[in-house]
């Protein structure tokens, strides 16, 4: 497996169409590539984006400077993560002071919303994950003339019991993303029970690496050379996409999951 990162300039509120971001700086691509984007600059484009201020109360509202989070950036920013989260904790029941969340069907910190690269502002997900992934995988199919392309939209989290964060696929397209070991042998002829390797999850966490978490400015990586990806030719169905998901209760930490009091947030 082959990645490259692609350095860009730095995305702002300014940048306005992510297809404009994509013209500019992607390469030629081969057959067999998959594209891996950050979250953040999609949202980016996609105007996902709240200045970082008190939750307004009148038509006017001064904005507060960046920096140490005082007491309205709180509000503001958990006023966001009830938004956009589907269930969350507060962040008073956490030793960091950080909210846990479940959204877009995934157990992750603040409902994905960040600071960090934001200028001044939070940024939020994605609104529709699924449906700009494969937006991207249709206009880089049209732009670049090829078939076999997949695309993947990453985020960085956390994992219980380890320091650090690695990076998963909040959406993905034109690949199948799962690959199944259930019911054949290992290598003593045992049939696994369990076993499925997430392909996109994999993807993104390599990507991350060599993209980085910091001032890097390389958003967007190619990744070629992968033989163990399987290409398709049109976007995931819905039996596709709700593959990858488990319900809390199914989970292998459901006592975890249904020990503590979610609080319902407003996203679907």
């Amino acid at each position: 497996m082959n990645i490259y990162a692609l350095k860009t300039h730095k995305i702002t509120k300014d940048d306005t169409d992510l297809f404009a971001v994509l013209d500019k700086y992607l390469p030629k691509l081969s057959e067999n590539t998959v594209l891996a984007i950050t979250s953040k600059i999609v949202s980016i484009t996609e105007g996902r984006i709240v200045p970082i201020r008190k939750v307004p109360q009148v038509s006017e509202v001064p904005q507060v400077s960046q920096g140490e989070e005082n007491e309205d950036n709180k509000e503001l920013k958990d006023h966001l993560i009830e938004q956009e989260s589907q269930f969350y904790l507060p962040r008073d029941e956490n030793p960091h002071g950080v909210s846990l969340t479940i959204t877009n069907n995934s157990l992750v910190a603040t409902a994905g919303i960040d600071e960090s690269n934001a200028n001044g502002h939070y940024i939020l997900w994605p609104k529709n994950p699924q449906e700009s992934a494969n937006r991207v995988r249709r206009h880089i199919r049209e732009i670049r003339s090829v078939r076999n392309i997949g695309v993947i939209i990453t985020d960085s989290r956390t994992a219980p019991m380890r320091w650090g964060v690695t990076a998963f696929a909040i959406a993905y397209s034109g690949f199948v993303p799962l690959k199944d070991y259930i019911g054949t042998p290992d290598i003593f002829g045992r049939p696994f029970k369990y076993e499925k390797l997430n392909i996109a999850d994999s993807l993104a966490s390599a990507v991350t690496v060599v993209m980085g978490e910091g001032n890097e400015q390389t958003p967007m990586s190619v990744i070629e050379d992968i033989p163990f990806v399987t290409f398709q030719d049109s976007d995931p169905t819905e039996d596709e996409l709700a593959s990858l998901r488990i319900s809390p209760a199914e989970d292998l930490y459901a006592p975890l999951l249904k020990s503590v009091q979610w609080k319902k947030g407003k996203a679907k």
